[in-house]
C-alpha cells in the first residue's frame, strides 16, 4: 500500500481540484449513472439516500443554514452572523473553502482499501492547536472558496475515481454547505459512505442533525484534561466535556465499525487518539472512558506519529517527538482495559 504524508497528499490533490471543480454537471451525471447503475434497493445505499427520499435532507439543510445567522455550530458558541460576513474563532465565512481533494492512501486500512479514501480538506478549524501539522490550512486558511454545487461535483469526481468513501476533514464549521452539497450530489449518482473526520469538538444538537447522513465517524480525541486543552488549543477548556458527550452520541448513531467482505468500512466508528509527550493527551483516561462508555470492540487507532510543528517548540512539554516507551505504555493500557480492536 502506498503511504504518503498529508503534506504531500495536499500537493498532489491540486490536480483533482483543477479538473473536478469545473467539470460539467451533465457529464458527471451520465458517467456516474453508467458506473453505478440504477439500483432501487434502499438497503444497499448509504443512509443519506433514504433521508433524501423522505424529504428529511431539505429540513436538515434549512436548519443548518439558519445557524449561520447566529453561529453555534461548535462549542466555541461565537454567535456571529456569518451570512453577513462576520467570522468567529474558526475564521470561516458562510462560503465553503477547501484546500485539496484527492484519493488518500494514508488513512486507516478499512477506509483506504485499494482505491483510496476520497478526502476533502476544508480550510480553517475550530481548535487551532499549537502543534497542528496542517496549520497553513487550519489556522491560516489556505485554500479556495467554491459553491455548494462545485463541492457536490468534487464528491462525484472522487467517487468516479473509485474512492470507497467521501472523507470530510475538519468539516464542523461548514456543515450547512456540506449537507447541501450531499443533497445536490445524490441526483448525480452519489452512492458511497460519508466519513466525518473531526477533532471531536462537537455539539450534541449539531451531531443529532447529522444522524442518518454520516455513515462513518472518524473523531480524534485529543485531550482529557481541560487545562491542557486550553493551553494547547486556543483556550478550548471545554474540550474534554464536549468530546465525551460527542463520542457517546456518535456511538449511539453508528455503533461499532462494520466492514464488507473486502474489509472496506461501510458504517460505524473509527476512533483516533494521538499520543502526546509527557502524557499530555490523557491516554490512560481516554482508553478507560472508551472501555466503560462505548465498547471494548471499538476500532481505535492509537497514533504514534506526533512531531513538533507550528508553535509546538514554544511549549517545552510537547517540543519533542514521542518516545517509544510512551507509545508502548499506551498499548499496554489499551490491553489492560480489554480493548483489542487496535489499529497500531
Amino acid at each position: 500500500m502506498k503511504i504518503i504524508s498529508r503534506r504531500n497528499f495536499l500537493a498532489d490533490s491540486l490536480f483533482l481540484m483543477s479538473s473536478a471543480l469545473f467539470l460539467p454537471v451533465d457529464s458527471l451525471d451520465g458517467r456516474t449513472r453508467t458506473l453505478y447503475g440504477a439500483r432501487e434497493d434502499i438497503n444497499e445505499y448509504p443512509s443519506y439516500i433514504g433521508l433524501e427520499k423522505k424529504g428529511v435532507l431539505s429540513e436538515r439543510v434549512e436548519k443548518l443554514y439558519s445557524i449561520y445567522e447566529n453561529c453555534f455550530l461548535c462549542p466555541r458558541d461565537c454567535r456571529v452572523n456569518r451570512i453577513k460576513g462576520e467570522v468567529g474563532r474558526c475564521q470561516a465565512s458562510s462560503r465553503v473553502k477547501i484546500s485539496g481533494a484527492a484519493p488518500h492512501f494514508g488513512e486507516e486500512a478499512p477506509l483506504v482499501g485499494r482505491k483510496g479514501s476520497g478526502t476533502i480538506f476544508f480550510s480553517h478549524c475550530n481548535l487551532r492547536c499549537v502543534f497542528c501539522q496542517n496549520y497553513k490550512i487550519s489556522i491560516e486558511g489556505e485554500g479556495i472558496e467554491i459553491s455548494d454545487q462545485r463541492l457536490a461535483e468534487v464528491m462525484i469526481k472522487l467517487q468516479q475515481m473509485g474512492c470507497h468513501n467521501i472523507n470530510l476533514v475538519t468539516p464542523a464549521h461548514y456543515l450547512p454547505n456540506i449537507v447541501k452539497a450531499i443533497q445536490k450530489a445524490i441526483p448525480l449518482g452519489l452512492r458511497i459512505p460519508m466519513v466525518y473526520n473531526t477533532s471531536g469538538y462537537e455539539r450534541m444538537e449539531i451531531l443529532q442533525l447529522l444522524d442518518g447522513i454520516i455513515d462513518i465517524y472518524l473523531p480524534d480525541c485529543k485531550y482529557m484534561n481541560p487545562e491542557y486543552a486550553a493551553k494547547y488549543s486556543d483556550g478550548a477548556y471545554s474540550y474534554p466535556y464536549y468530546v465525551k458527550i460527542a463520542l457517546k452520541e456518535i456511538y449511539r448513531q453508528v455503533g461499532d465499525l462494520k466492514v464488507n467482505k473486502r474489509g472496506i468500512a461501510k458504517r460505524g466508528l473509527i476512533l483516533r487518539h494521538l499520543v502526546l509527550p509527557n502524557r499530555i493527551a490523557g491516554t490512560k483516561e481516554f482508553l478507560k472512558f472508551v472501555a466503560e462508555n462505548l465498547s471494548k470492540t471499538t476500532y481505535i487507532n492509537i497514533m504514534r506519529q506526533y512531531r513538533p510543528e507550528h508553535k509546538a517548540f514554544d511549549y517545552p512539554k510537547i517540543a519533542r517527538r514521542l518516545k517509544k516507551s510512551e507509545y508502548s505504555e499506551a498499548i499496554k493500557w489499551a490491553k489492560e482495559y480489554g480493548l483489542f480492536r487496535l489499529d497500531k
